[in-house]
């Protein structure tokens, strides 16, 4: 899924913390600013005076949105945690960079899987159609392969697992599970299987719309994304491929 954590979109601004004297200087500095920026707008120039002081006012500003936004929870498993994790079967470096991500979850082996279908491709990521051979039920399977195992690469998958499991709705594309291997450099997501995107149903000459169908479908894709919304989540890449179409009828955002 594309997602990423979302940013506020209408930020409030911060109250002046100091009163007295300090605060009066601070709101001056504070419309040294707006107009500093306001010339930026104008002319491509900032002031020239007191520029260290509207410097210092922007970093204060930057700080204070970004400790007010809310993040995903990225922090190292403690030492205890980390051991249990690779008794449980998860990989040593996997564990050290994405504890909290795989927390609760027991990993499950690459061979419980038969890959059925090659039905998609990224950059870092191979997608796959497959067959759970200890229920029998068909998934998907979100090949991410981790390059010399770059720690910044392990984190920003682990983002997307814990935002991933933050949702939970019919019309978004549900995490089932993490498979991974001791000796390979990679991890698999299974996701709940869907048999179309909407890309490639509008690219068939023979598959048209009704407006009934549209109407059911975009009240499930909206839904979806609602459920997003309400939980701080941005998805940023809808696309016609990201809309997933089940024989049944259903929907999906992913």
């Amino acid at each position: 899924m594309g997602c990423v954590f979302g940013k506020e979109l209408n930020a409030k601004k911060c109250a002046v913390e100091r009163e007295g004297g300090g605060g009066e200087r601070r709101r001056e500095v504070e419309v040294r600013v707006a107009k500093a920026e306001e010339n930026e707008d104008c002319n491509g120039e900032n002031e020239k005076g007191n520029n260290n002081d509207v410097a210092e006012e922007r970093r204060r500003r930057e700080k204070r949105n970004r400790s007010s936004k809310p993040n995903p929870r990225l922090s190292n498993a403690p030492k205890h945690l980390h051991g249990e994790q690779v008794a449980a079967g998860w990989p040593s470096w996997l564990s050290a960079v994405a504890g909290e991500a795989i927390n609760g979850w027991t990993p499950r082996r690459a061979d419980t899987f038969e890959k059925l279908d090659k039905i998609g491709q990224g950059t870092y990521s191979n997608v796959y159609k497959a067959r759970d051979t200890l229920t029998g039920k068909i998934v998907a399977l979100k090949k991410v392969r981790f390059d010399n195992l770059e720690p910044e690469s392990v984190k920003f998958m682990a983002r997307e697992i814990l935002i991933l499991r933050r949702l939970d709705h019919p019309n978004v594309v549900k995490l089932e599970g993490l498979v991974t291997s001791r000796m390979s450099c990679s991890l698999y997501l299974v996701f709940e299987y869907m048999e179309h995107d909407l890309a490639g149903l509008a690219a068939s000459p023979n598959i048209k719309f009704t407006e009934p169908q549209v109407k059911c479908y975009m009240h499930q894709l909206l839904s979806g994304l609602e459920h997003c919304h309400t939980r701080c989540v941005l998805h940023r890449d809808i696309k016609g491929s990201n809309l997933l179409i089940g024989n049944d009828g259903s929907a999906q955002n992913c």
